[in-house]
């Protein structure tokens, strides 16, 4: 039997609660937790991990700490997930960019501010584990390393690039090295009665639409040259890259290219109009390194679905990178993480500006 204290991340859905069966399974003495971050003050939306519809999720958290009979704790993060996380994702939306909140949240809230909180209230643990697909491992230096999840289609090591070393060295994710299809087996096994839940959705993976109510400010869909050609109903519904929803005539297909805070415009134009060769990013988090010495070829991820571009990325001034694509590409909207691969290991990831 361990003695190895173990705090699992528990929303409630399929993959957090085998995460803990498994460690209960290998002995740990484990601690579920799930962070509250919706409450009454906050906006009344669905959007994936946050909304009143959390409670469905804590509740199946709370069953399934029942079943496995390891102590269950519901930690009030809703403060801390709005000054981090909320009002990051509103500030850069209504700034004209297209943010990844659950980087944020990931690094200052999950694994940040929520192990902080439950040690200050009197748990004792050695270890955070979630059910994220993907794999910590040390190198020979002793350096923590990142690596994609043994399930390619589930990999979320994207989300995770902004971890620091500290956060990697206390982390734990068992079911790294499962197929989804082996985590519901086990499930069923281990009788969670959580196998035929639904996926449990991000952030982004919702319905916010709400937190911009009253805010969104309809204005002008211009071309590249500053001809008005139609009206948007604000800048925070829309994407670079996006085709649909702009309700405007032309006899070849519009996208979106870029948003205009200042003159609250969104610009449209041709898909070769979303083509480049490169990209600046800053606010960058090395793993694999301490930092970037000279040019190295990667696999650059503008999404966490996406299946990478190969580049080359090399330090700049003020601690950003540039990478260069091998081929013109439709690269990551400003605001969005771009994330390095060297084969299966994280290297690092930043914004693109």
């Amino acid at each position: 039997m361990s003695d190895i204290k173990v705090i699992v991340g528990m929303s409630g859905g399929v993959d957090s609660l085998a995460a803990a069966a498994l460690l209960v399974k290998r002995g740990y003495i484990v601690t579920g937790v799930t962070m509250k971050t919706w409450d009454a003050s906050s906006p009344a939306c669905q959007s994936g991990c946050f909304g009143p519809g959390q409670q469905d999720g804590i509740e199946s958290a709370r069953r399934a700490a029942a079943r496995l009979d390891i102590p269950f704790h519901v930690i009030d993060m809703a403060g801390e997930f709005k000054a981090r996380v909320l009002d990051y994702f509103y500030s850069e939306y209504m700034s004209g960019n297209t943010p990844n909140p659950c980087v944020r949240c990931n690094k200052l809230v999950k694994f940040g501010a929520l192990w902080e909180k439950a040690l200050a209230g009197g748990i004792e643990a050695d270890f955070f584990a979630s059910g994220h697909y993907a794999r910590v491992e040390r190198d020979g230096s002793g350096r923590y390393l990142l690596k994609k999840g043994r399930d390619g289609k589930k990999d979320q090591s994207y989300f995770l690039y902004g971890l620091t070393q500290d956060q990697l060295a206390r982390t734990l994710f068992p079911l790294g090295g499962y197929l989804k299809q082996e985590v519901r087996k086990l499930c069923v096994e281990m009788e969670l009665g959580v196998e035929t839940r639904k996926e449990s959705q991000d952030f982004a993976g919702g319905d916010y639409a709400a937190l911009f109510e009253g805010r969104a400010v309809p204005g002008p869909v211009v071309d590249k040259w500053g001809k008005v050609l139609g009206m948007h109903k604000g800048i925070v519904y829309y994407t670079p890259g996006q085709r649909r929803g702009l309700a405007i005539a032309s006899q070849e297909p519009l996208y979106v290219i870029d948003k205009n805070a200042g003159s609250n415009s969104v610009i449209v134009g041709s898909v070769e109009d979303l083509y480049t060769e490169k990209q600046i990013v800053s606010d960058i988090n090395y793993i694999s390194c301490e930092s970037l010495k000279g040019a190295m070829q990667v696999n650059a991820r503008i999404r966490s679905t996406h299946e990478g571009y190969a580049a080359v990325i090399e330090p700049c001034e003020n601690g950003k990178a540039l990478v260069t694509y091998t081929e013109p590409r439709v690269g990551a909207a400003r605001g969005q993480a771009i994330v390095f691969y060297d084969g299966d290991v994280l290297v690092g990831g930043g914004i693109a500006e």
